[in-house]
């Protein structure tokens, strides 16, 4: 390997929102993660809320309410 166009590799810690600290080597100096493998619901089979109402707002303003078109639709062509 050519010497020094490597980034350093370091021993970090991963900070979750919960808490939860793990221990790892990168070549950032510092890492924060909203989910980490001991709060998310996968791992721990309990329900978290998840902020997804934004999303499906931001999809019902950018794209309309599809269902009304499909009915709108159908009722134009059975007449």
């Amino acid at each position: 390997m050519k010497k020094e166009i490597h980034p350093e590799y370091q021993d970090v810690e991963i900070t979750c929102i919960c808490g939860n600290k793990i221990e790892t080597r990168s070549t950032k100096e510092k890492i924060q993660v909203e989910i980490c493998s001991k709060c998310h619901p996968f791992f721990t089979g309990k329900q978290k809320l998840v902020d997804t109402a934004g999303r499906i707002d931001r999809f019902r303003r950018k794209y309309g309410d599809y269902r009304k078109k499909n009915t709108e639709e159908k009722k134009d062509k059975s007449s």
